[in-house]
């Protein structure tokens, strides 16, 4: 049964008008009255324009694109690549999409709020990009809102992103496990056997899976690992700076820190030199994603290439039905290991 206007206004307890003033934003309404106003707009999922759904054309020509940071090159990197396919001649009547970058700033909440303005918008599509939020509620609700959104005619794509069974996405994940595995694996192969573990925030799928193929590599050549090894912390320079001085302070005997990413790995090496240690000859580092800094830093970083334009590019077009979705609505993406200068044999 399709929700309208009047079903909100009776449900936050005001007239039809004043609901339509809140969502148009052409009048000033009082705080109260336009939190109650938005709290039943929720409550009832009512979709702004709601006589547009009987149209054959029923989404608009605007396009989602979510992003966690997008001072990050990670995300901007695929953004930057989805917008460009997503941007020319393409929507209704011919005319151009309009792409949205929405920087959540890692905050589930921001997540679910731009999903939910999307919908009422009637998106032709939506594009995540990154990991997802471990927090079975949060999953919950954004699965919610993938339902709704693919139900009402968008475009769902997950870029970069675990699948989201049931949902109608679209999920192009990459192979965290498989590309962490193997750069632990080079490292163990060079002879290291104390190996500190950067890891990024311990609620993102990205940390956890990259974190499981580490350990995979550890255990499939009988390494121990010791509880001291492995610090949390964002992705992001200052914390690979500021853990692995915690690493170091819990071990010194440490010879190669593996990074949650390529901006940890970067403040792990200034962390290293400023401890007077040599970058490989005493501790070797390794990052992930192969960011466009990876190979200009000295010595340049060995790390796990992803290829983030590409996976991007394949999201814009698949949303554009420009290209075919995978089988089954699923493509695992692998990296591609990248041995480099920061990476040597342990001395000894």
């Amino acid at each position: 049964m399709t929700v309208t206007l009047a079903d909100v206004a009776a449900r936050a307890q005001v007239s039809p008008a004043t609901v339509s003033r809140v969502l148009n934003g052409n009048y000033p309404v009082a705080a109260s009255t336009r939190e109650r106003v938005l709290r039943a707009v929720d409550e009832l999922d009512y979709v702004l324009n709601g006589p547009a759904s009987a149209l054959a054309a029923a989404t608009s020509d605007l396009v989602g694109i979510l992003v966690n940071d997008i001072a990050d090159p990670f995300f901007g990197i695929m953004a930057s690549a989805i917008q460009t396919e997503i941007g020319g001649p393409g929507g209704r009547a011919g005319g151009e999409r309009l792409a949205v970058v929405c920087n959540t700033g890692g905050s589930p909440e921001r997540e679910l709020t731009y999903l939910t303005l999307l919908q009422r918008q009637r998106a032709a599509a939506v594009v995540l990009t990154g990991g997802a939020v471990e927090d079975e509620p949060h999953a919950a609700a954004v699965a919610a809102k993938l339902r709704k959104l693919s139900e009402a005619g968008t475009k769902v794509v997950l870029c970069g992103r675990p699948p989201a069974p049931d949902t109608g996405a679209i999920a192009l994940t990459f192979e965290n496990r498989g590309g962490g595995k193997e750069l632990t694996e080079h490292l163990i192969g060079l002879g290291h056997r104390r190996l500190g573990y950067i890891a990024g925030p311990e609620e993102r799928t990205t940390t956890r899976h990259r974190l499981e193929g580490h350990r995979a590599a550890l255990a499939a050549h009988g390494i121990e690992e010791d509880p001291r090894w492995t610090v949390h912390g964002r992705y992001d320079r200052r914390s690979g700076y500021e853990a692995t001085l915690e690493l170091l302070r819990r071990d010194p005997t440490l010879t190669a820190v593996v990074a949650a990413n390529d901006s940890v790995a970067l403040g792990a090496c200034a962390a290293l030199r400023e401890s007077g240690l040599r970058i490989p000859e005493d501790v070797s580092v390794a990052g992930f994603d192969d960011l466009p800094f990876s190979i200009d830093a000295v010595p340049a970083l060995t790390t796990v290439r992803l290829p983030l334009a590409e996976a991007g590019a394949r999201a814009g077009r698949i949303a554009m039905g420009r290209e075919e979705a995978p089988p089954g609505g699923i493509a695992t993406i692998r990296g591609e290991l990248m041995v480099r200068g920061s990476t040597g044999a342990p001395r000894g």
